[in-house]
């Protein structure tokens, strides 16, 4: 079965692609951000941009439980494991836009942002969710982060409690709200009552090559690179032969190493920070 593990060592030897030329020569992307998301599977299926999209789709088919939609979180999940959700960035320091859907530390069944076909798609309650980054430059792909939810966002609790402080706001004599996934919905604002106002979240976090920059310093003159964060028990669950692989591959380097705790930085997480450059 496919794992990250699997998927950082291909993405690793295929790095530096001029995605949109190569994807959409095979009518499987037709801008930057759906180049970088085929890109992306044929990483964890072993798929290849050369092939048919039947035969890459039968892949896709083995390798992922559910792929989803631009409108609800996550691109994708594998089959009894991660979720994925994959963001193209301009500057490799760039924050990344989330939309409507606020930061993830883990993927829960019970969270209103995501379809029926992602609940349904398996038996499953929560799940570990990894952020897969991409910096691309003049259509090349350049820098690619992988980071798990559990590293980088806070619990939902930290999230949920200001979408209903803002949604709460809205509550009060004389405004007439309803029911909605989104942080409010006004109705009957004008005298006719014709009008309504949706109020609608939109979130960023600041991209992972400046959130970790105590960790690993990005050489903008390498042609690619590539940054894995996980946390060490993570690490360790992974079958042993793929983390060989890693280990011993050309251009790795795997590390020890702490990171603040997103819930409180005065605590330290223990990780594992898995490099890669050419």
């Amino acid at each position: 079965m496919s794992n990250t593990l699997q998927s950082i060592y291909r993405a690793a030897k295929g790095g530096n692609q001029k995605l949109l030329q190569v994807y959409k020569s095979n009518n499987r992307a037709n801008a930057m951000g759906d180049a970088l998301e085929e890109y992306i599977k044929d990483a964890y299926a072993g798929s290849h941009h050369g092939m048919k999209k039947r035969d890459a789709a039968k892949l896709h088919s083995k390798c992922f439980s559910y792929i989803g939609n631009q409108n609800n979180p996550p691109d994708f999940m594998l089959k009894g494991s991660d979720a994925i959700e994959v963001k193209k960035i301009e500057g490799y320091k760039s924050a990344l836009a989330l939309n409507s859907s606020y930061p993830k530390s883990k993927l829960h069944f019970d969270d209103c942002r995501i379809s029926n076909a992602c609940r349904e798609c398996e038996s499953w309650e929560k799940r570990d969710i990894i952020y897969i980054v991409g910096s691309v430059s003049k259509g090349e792909l350049k820098i690619l982060y992988f980071v798990y939810g559990d590293c980088y966002a806070a619990s939902r609790e930290t999230y949920e409690n200001i979408q209903n402080a803002v949604s709460n706001a809205l509550s009060v004599d004389g405004i007439e709200t309803e029911n909605t996934n989104e942080l409010a919905k006004v109705r009957r604002v004008d005298p006719l009552g014709i009008t309504s106002l949706r109020v609608r979240g939109m979130w960023h976090i600041e991209g992972p090559a400046k959130v970790f920059d105590y960790l690993y310093e990005i050489d903008t003159v390498k042609e690619f690179q590539l940054v894995c964060i996980m946390r060490k028990d993570k690490y360790s669950a992974f079958p042993a032969t793929d983390r060989n692989q890693i280990e011993k591959g050309k251009g790795f380097v795997v590390k020890d190493a702490k990171i603040k705790s997103p819930d409180n930085p005065a605590k330290q997480i223990p990780i594992k920070l898995i490099t890669f450059s050419k």
